[in-house]
C-alpha cells in the first residue's frame, strides 16, 4: 500500500507540515518522491511514523527519537516492548496519583486520616519511575538488582521533611559546583560539592562506599544523559569537574 503525504497524515492524525519537517531533519523519509514531486510512503514508513508517535507520547524530545531511530542495533519489536514498559510505568504513576488524590479527598472530608508518608508516596513513586525509564537498565548492570531495589525501597520510605533536605543539599552542590575551579580542588567550595553529593546519595543508598561514589561519577562521564542532568542544572559543563571533586576527595 502506498500513501501520498495527505493520505498518511490524515491516517496518522498529524499535519503535512509535521511529515515535511520530519523529511527536513531526516527523522522519516518518504519511501520515493514521484515524477510529479510528490512524496510517496510505504508500510515501513507507517510503522515508522508510527513508532515516532509512540515516543512523542512518551514525551521523548526529537534529537532521543532520532536517535533511537537511527540505532541499527534496536529492533522493531524491541522499541515496541520498551514503549509497552514506559507506557506501563507512566499508568502506574496516574494510578498512584488518582489514589492519592481519592485518599486526599476523603481526608478532607474526615473519611481517613493521611500519614505524611502517603501524602508524598505518589511523587515520590513518580521519581522512580523516570529514573527507571532514563537510567534503569545502566544502573542495574553496575550495581545489581537486590542493591538498586533497597535503594528504591529506602527513597520511597523517606519522610516529607527528608525529601526537603535532599531538595536543598542537591540545590546548594550545584550553587557550589558553579562556582568551583578545575586548578583549586583543594578550596572550601570543592570541599562542600563532594560533602553535598555524598549527603544527598545518602537520602537513597542503603550503604555508601568509596567504590561506589567513584563508579557513580565514572557513569556520569560516559554516559550523556547523566551529563546532560548536571550540566543544564549548573548552566555549564561541570561533569568532568563533579568527577575529578570526588575522586580528590575520596583518596
Amino acid at each position: 500500500m502506498e500513501y501520498t503525504i495527505k493520505q498518511l497524515a490524515d491516517i496518522a492524525g498529524v499535519s503535512t507540515r509535521t511529515l515535511r519537517y520530519y523529511d527536513q531533519i531526516d527523522l522519516l523519509k518518504p519511501n520515493y518522491n514521484s515524477r510529479n514531486n510528490y512524496r510517496i510512503y510505504t508500510e515501513k514508513q507507517v510503522n515508522q511514523l508510527q513508532r515516532i508517535l509512540f515516543y512523542k507520547a512518551l514525551e521523548f524530545p526529537l534529537v532521543k527519537i532520532q536517535n533511537l531511530m537511527q540505532d541499527d542495533s534496536y529492533s522493531e519489536l524491541s522499541a515496541l516492548q520498551e514503549q509497552q514498559e514506559l507506557l506501563r510505568l507512566k499508568r502506574q504513576d496516574i494510578d498512584s496519583l488518582l489514589t492519592t488524590i481519592d485518599k486526599t479527598i476523603k481526608d478532607k472530608r474526615g473519611e481517613l486520616t493521611m500519614t505524611d508518608t502517603e501524602k508524598f508516596a505518589a511523587f515520590k513513586n513518580a521519581q522512580l519511575n523516570e529514573n527507571e525509564e532514563k537510567f534503569g537498565n545502566e544502573i542495574r548492570e553496575k550495581y545489581g538488582e537486590d542493591e538498586i531495589e533497597n535503594s528504591n525501597q529506602k527513597f520511597m520510605n523517606l519522610s516529607e521533611e527528608d525529601v526537603k533536605k535532599m531538595k536543598t543539599i542537591e540545590d546548594d552542590m550545584f550553587k557550589n559546583l558553579a562556582l568551583v575551579k578545575a586548578d583549586d580542588l583543594d578550596s572550601e567550595v570543592a570541599r562542600r560539592v563532594y560533602e553535598d553529593h555524598k549527603d544527598w546519595l545518602s537520602y537513597s543508598w542503603p550503604n555508601y562506599s568509596v567504590e561506589a561514589h567513584r563508579g557513580l561519577v565514572d557513569m556520569y562521564l560516559v554516559d550523556e544523559r547523566f551529563a546532560k542532568y548536571y550540566n543544564d542544572r549548573a548552566g555549564k559543563q561541570v561533569v568532568q569537574l563533579l568527577h575529578d571533586v570526588v575522586y580528590h576527595y575520596t583518596k
